[in-house]
């Protein structure tokens, strides 16, 4: 007989974006190691991000319970569609540039909706749960977040039932990027402290992303604390040719904070020292890129050279991956940002693409990518280091020769981490 697991979370096809895929991946696999999955997620949830390419993922045999939620995101919408959106995905402007709404916007969703916009949810799934669970043979139940308000529902059921609860952590709670800019009152960010805590030392089991996460929360919680990383799937595409041109991509959103100014300036530096390579050379962004970083592309006189392309569905991405000439990967040049590993790494890694990354020293980024051999890890600090490799690189691709020979990736197969995550359930 299966084993009943119950998963909370926001983030469910249609929804689009990284926070979707893990998920998604854990329940396609563990049916195959005896575990059957209950999904619980809101219905008409307000998601910054849709891709309906996604819903063909869910298999027909995986029970999805849905509860309806309201959205403060809806109602701020109607002072500021755009400031709303940009903010619920992530999106926040410099300090400079902030207007007087997103402001006011921040400081809402800081001080009024803690942890989150979407705390509302919190009581009524709660109480549905309490009626749904006993009737269901549920064995275990899992939150992940964030939003972190997944994990208050968790809570409230381990009060109340005494079942065993696993929280697992796609990022941080209070040591996130974000969570400085969201203009804190003493009294909220003590809150945030106090159900961070909570959750840590009342959850059976904590899973994190990261050793960098693990490291940190070991200072907060005795409770056992597991690294189950995010990883690839097998996607099925066609074979697809690459680019003819130098293309250097990144996936994904690029925010006012994620904008490497070494980078522009070493593409700068290289367009105007090297003639073929300015007519070689383009910039692709694929997803959502902020003002901040547009402005500063205009700056290095960059935006000739840049194919701006937007949002596209996870399908689509997958197609720039294995295109495109050097995948980038960038991450905020902070401590707070060094347990962070996007979801887009691991497919960078089985896309047979040069990685070029540039973070924090010391991040778990950099140690994965030098044990995988699949690219290079650039700190903000080493500009001639840096032209140098992609010269390199753009070398190796006027000569045909230009891909990678990475090592150890079936550890980051999702079938491989959904085996570690049923092994600890």
């Amino acid at each position: 007989m299966p084993k009943k697991v119950l998963i909370i979370a926001y983030y469910w096809p249609p929804a689009g974006g990284p926070g979707v895929q893990r998920w998604l991946k854990f329940v396609k696999y563990l049916p195959e190691f005896n575990i059957a999955p209950v999904v619980f997620v809101p219905k008409n949830a307000s998601y910054p991000i849709i891709d309906k390419s996604l819903e063909a993922e869910v298999s027909k045999a995986v029970e999805v319970i849905k509860l309806p939620i309201s959205e403060p995101y809806k109602f701020a919408n109607f002072f500021s569609k755009g400031k709303t959106k940009a903010i619920s995905k992530g999106i926040i402007s410099a300090h400079k540039k902030q207007s007087l709404t997103e402001k006011t916007l921040l400081y809402l969703r800081g001080n009024f909706f803690i942890p989150d916009a979407r705390v509302g949810w919190v009581k009524p799934a709660t109480s549905f749960l309490l009626d749904y669970i006993p009737k269901h043979n549920i064995e275990t139940i899992i939150t992940t977040g964030p939003p972190h308000s997944m994990h208050l529902i968790g809570l409230n059921l381990k009060r109340k039932l005494g079942m065993r609860w696993v929280a697992d952590f796609r990022d941080p709670w209070t040591t996130i990027g974000y969570h400085k800019q969201l203009k804190l009152s003493a009294s909220s960010q003590k809150k945030h402290k106090s159900l961070e805590q909570q959750v840590l030392t009342e959850a059976d089991d904590v899973i994190v992303t990261s050793s960098v996460t693990k490291q940190e929360f070991k200072n907060i919680t005795h409770q056992p604390i597991t690294v189950i990383t995010n990883g690839y799937d097998d996607e099925v595409t066609q074979p697809i040719a690459l680019d003819t041109k130098f293309t250097i991509a990144h996936i994904g959103s690029l925010l006012s904070k994620r904008n490497p100014e070494i980078l522009w300036k070493a593409f700068a530096d290289l367009v105007s020292e090297h003639d073929n390579f300015a007519t070689d050379f383009q910039l692709n962004l694929v997803g959502f890129v902020s003002e901040d970083i547009l402005e500063t592309l205009v700056k290095y006189n960059l935006m000739r050279y840049t194919n701006d392309v937007g949002y596209v569905s996870h399908i689509e991405s997958i197609a720039y991956q294995k295109k495109s000439q050097v995948l980038l990967l960038i991450e905020i040049d902070s401590e707070d940002t060094k347990s962070i590993i996007p979801g887009k790494l691991f497919e960078y890694m089985v896309s047979n693409r040069p990685i070029l990354a540039v973070g924090p020293s010391g991040s778990d980024i950099e140690r994965i990518i030098k044990n995988t051999n699949t690219g290079v890890f650039f700190n903000y600090e080493d500009l001639e280091s840096l032209k140098k490799t992609i010269l390199e690189y753009y070398k190796l691709y006027k000569s045909g020769s230009l891909q990678t020979n990475p090592v150890g990736l079936e550890l980051f197969h999702r079938k491989a981490l959904t085996k570690a995550l049923s092994k600890l359930l």
